[in-house]
């Protein structure tokens, strides 16, 4: 791929402004000399202003959500894209969130431009699991663990009962949700449907990848070994 589409690809201008930072002598390599529009050099190499380029495709990433985000381009108020360096939101291929998270709810999101890992993972086939931490407005009653893996409960207008989903209970109103489905608020919607709210709601883990150390509103681009733990040892050659 020729320098000119690789950069405004990642994001840092259209045609028009790219070829202009060739014109000004912006885009050099490791050493410090003059790249060209038509030059053909490792990606590694290459200096914008001086500063290495953003990571090419495919880029998967974890995010460590804060609450007041969504996960969207376009809704009013704070996005996931904030979070991020300006230019991971005009990418092509678009780098996109695997599933949501809904403005309330914290923790491990993951975004991908990779459209086959995308797919992989939001597919049912998968049965990838994803752990909530859960903090209730009211007491547990004692039987939503029951109700919960017994993969008859219906969601309110939802004609298709749930997956079993394992529960553990982890004090009076604290909870810990495995879910293998990714239905519209579904863990908030399934304590609705046993009569509590849920006040916090945090996503612990996918697959076998957890957030670590990587603190709140912080990011961090996902390595061959960390999609090797996201379903098992095939999934760092998907792609």
């Amino acid at each position: 791929m020729k320098l000119l589409r690789l950069i405004s690809n990642l994001g840092y201008g259209s045609r028009r402004e790219v070829t202009a930072m060739f014109r000004e002598g912006r885009i050099t390599d490791a050493q410090g000399e003059v790249l060209y529009t038509d030059d053909k050099v490792e990606h590694a190499t290459v200096r914008l202003d001086g500063e290495p380029l953003d990571p090419p495709f495919p880029l998967t990433l974890m995010l460590h959500k804060p609450v007041g985000y969504t996960c969207s381009t376009k809704d009013v108020g704070a996005v996931i894209y904030e979070l991020l360096p300006y230019r991971f939101a005009l990418r092509s291929p678009h780098l996109s969130s695997v599933g949501r998270l809904d403005r309330d709810t914290t923790g491990l999101l993951l975004m991908t431009d990779n459209g086959a890992l995308l797919h992989k993972i939001v597919s049912p086939k998968s049965k990838l699991e994803k752990v909530y931490e859960v903090t209730l407005a009211r007491d547990l009653r004692g039987d939503e663990e029951k109700i919960f893996a017994s993969g008859k409960l219906k969601l309110e207008s939802e004609r298709t009962p749930l997956a079993p989903a394992k529960l553990e209970v982890l004090g009076p109103r604290q909870a810990r949700l495995t879910l293998t489905e990714g239905r519209y608020h579904q863990a908030r919607r399934m304590f609705a449907a046993v009569g509590n709210h849920v006040e916090k709601l945090h996503r612990s883990r996918v697959g076998g990848l957890t957030l670590g150390d990587l603190p709140e509103g912080k990011w961090r681009q996902l390595t061959d070994e960390d999609l090797a733990k996201l379903f098992g040892s095939d999934a760092a050659s998907t792609g």
